[in-house]
């Protein structure tokens, strides 16, 4: 089973556990004198408890071999909770229930009390989940106890009614309230950046006076009504053209590239993304420079060092801003080279898929025996997965980076992550080759020798291309200067002055996820792990970084440079 299967299960246990103890006290407090039926209702769903409580047990201890993140606050919050109340119920709440069952008789105050918060206890489980995650702060384990012991004793007054209802309710709710503030405080962050000395943006830019080929660009991003080759008209956010113009150079040209904005309110800017520039280039808005508005414009410089498939978008509101189609490529050669290259970026734009420029098949003539390099591009926010028919082909880089001693691969299909590239190499063969994506069965691209007819494409099903057992092994650091661990989940957060279900980093919410503080020249080991359910995508400015393992299993192939 996945993690993530397990996570579920766990939370739907957790869920049930609560339920179950609660209504075994709700049961047993409507016990009449003499009701047997009644009392082996409650031990049945005491008993039903204490078996799903056995059941997380297990289950969390299966969590726990995928890595402590995934179990912390459970081992060191929500189980001993429920634990301790299991182990309180269970010398009164069980032989009081047993003899319900046994004779009709009603168990006493205390024993209802003691179901009912062992009910508080699974429920403060949920609350590990959905609130405190990872990791579970002090504070917050004894904000949670503090709220059940309150409950605890509210439960024991208003069962065994003592004092006026009335007053045992409003002392509730003040307690509850002040007792959850801390809660909140710790979820919600509070930790202080640290600030560091600070550097001009200008001194990290390329200098105007830079040697080398210039070659120059310009962009303007506009709103802009763009028709499909389907017919299907589509309002999106462009650089003139859906996509954006292709961007090429040769390795060592000096890049210039001026952008005007006419018309979108929103600002725009421009990022490189993997390509390895300098900070001021970045063209990330509010960080390394100013968002660009209506009327303005800005221009990029840097010298081309690095050769591969990258790819350009615009920083300012990114999520919204590429997803309306303010995304281009950017391809660097090391010099010009035989064949055909032709770079295929995939694209959603309003539910259509787009592969390259189209969304219905496209048809191109290669001459069979001409080398081929198809350059594979996803600038959507979620993987796309793509077979390649009618050829056996080799991955010979993957963002943008070569992979050491590629071999053929057939039968497989290629799993391409957010903002990642994968660049395939063959020969054309004498019948047609089609690539298709999965979630686009009506667009996709087929290549033709000379008097050979087209026909469709169609996306096949088949096992996932693993990269990490993929070419010629090398050696791996050991080593680091810096090691940090970046947990990924979604909890409940104070954000932007409401309570909301949000993304987190080590439990907390932008502006308040500390930053990762490095010197130059340290070599750094990072840790991502995913909680949750969605894929998240990670991507560091300015670098790439090698995979040492994934899941605890390290690379037995190329070494993997990926800057997603």
């Amino acid at each position: 089973m996945k993690t993530h299967q397990l996570l579920a299960v766990d939370l739907a246990l957790t869920v049930l556990i609560a339920a179950l103890w609660v209504g075994a006290g709700v049961v047993a407090g409507g016990l009449v004198e003499g009701q047997r039926r009644r009392g082996m209702l409650a031990v049945s769903l005491a008993g039903a408890a204490v078996t799903a409580t056995a059941a997380r047990i297990v289950v969390v201890a299966v969590l726990a071999g995928r890595g402590w993140w995934f179990v912390q606050e459970k081992v060191v919050l929500a189980l001993p909770l429920l634990l301790v109340a299991v182990l309180v119920a269970a010398p009164t709440a069980g032989p009081a229930l047993v003899a319900a069952a046994r004779c009709g008789a009603q168990p006493s105050p205390f024993a209802r009390s003691a179901l009912l918060t062992t009910g508080y206890a699974g429920a403060a489980g949920i609350a590990s989940t959905l609130v405190v995650g990872y990791p579970a702060r002090a504070t917050a384990v004894a904000s949670i106890a503090t709220i059940l012991a309150v409950l605890a004793v509210i439960t024991w007054l208003v069962v065994g009614r003592r004092g006026r209802p009335a007053a045992v309710g409003a002392l509730a709710v003040v307690c509850v309230l002040v007792a959850a503030a801390p809660v909140a405080a710790a979820a919600s962050g509070g930790e202080e950046t640290q600030r560091h000395g600070s550097v001009s943006v200008t001194s990290l830019r390329t200098p105007a006076g830079s040697s080398g080929a210039v070659r120059r660009f310009e962009l303007t991003a506009r709103q802009q009504k763009v028709v499909l080759p389907s017919g299907r008209v589509v309002r999106a956010w462009t650089f003139g053209s859906l996509p954006g113009p292709a961007l090429t150079a040769t390795q060592g040209d000096l890049v210039e590239v001026m952008l005007r904005n006419a018309d979108i309110d929103a600002g725009v800017s421009l990022h490189w993304h993997g390509y390895d520039v300098p900070n001021g280039e970045d063209g990330v808005a509010g960080v390394t420079q100013d968002a660009i508005m209506p009327g303005q414009s800005f221009t990029y410089r840097f010298r081309a060092e690095d050769a591969g498939t990258y790819w350009y978008h615009s920083h300012q509101q990114s999520a919204d801003a590429v997803r309306r189609g303010l995304f281009g490529t950017l391809v660097v050669s090391r010099a010009a080279g035989a064949g055909v290259d032709l770079t295929v970026p995939v694209h959603t734009i309003d539910g259509a898929v787009l592969v390259g420029a189209s969304d219905r098949l496209e048809h191109t003539t290669v001459a069979a025996g001409t080398p081929v390099r198809l350059r594979l591009v996803n600038t959507d926010q979620t993987p796309h997965r793509f077979s390649l028919g009618g050829v056996a082909f080799r991955v010979v880089a993957m963002d943008g980076r070569d992979i050491s001693a590629p071999t053929e691969v057939s039968g497989e299909v290629l799993r391409v992550p957010a903002g990642g590239r994968y660049d395939l190499a063959f020969t054309m063969p004498n019948q047609q080759v089609g690539l298709a994506v999965e979630s686009a069965p009506s667009s996709g691209l087929a290549l033709q020798p000379q008097g050979v007819s087209a026909s469709g494409v169609a996306y096949a099903d088949a096992p996932v291309f693993d990269p990490l057992g993929y070419g010629s092994p090398g050696e791996l650091p050991t080593t680091f200067d810096r090691d940090y661990t970046l947990v990924l989940d979604r909890q409940m957060r104070f954000v932007n002055g409401g309570f909301r279900y949000a993304y987190t980093v080590n439990g907390r919410v932008f502006p308040e996820v500390p930053p990762l503080t490095v010197r130059a020249g340290d070599l750094i080991r990072i840790t991502v792990v995913n909680r949750g359910v969605e894929t998240h995508p990670m991507h560091p400015h300015g670098h790439h970084v090698l995979v040492l393992s994934r899941d605890g299993r390290p690379p037995t192939g190329s070494p993997l440079w990926l800057d997603t």
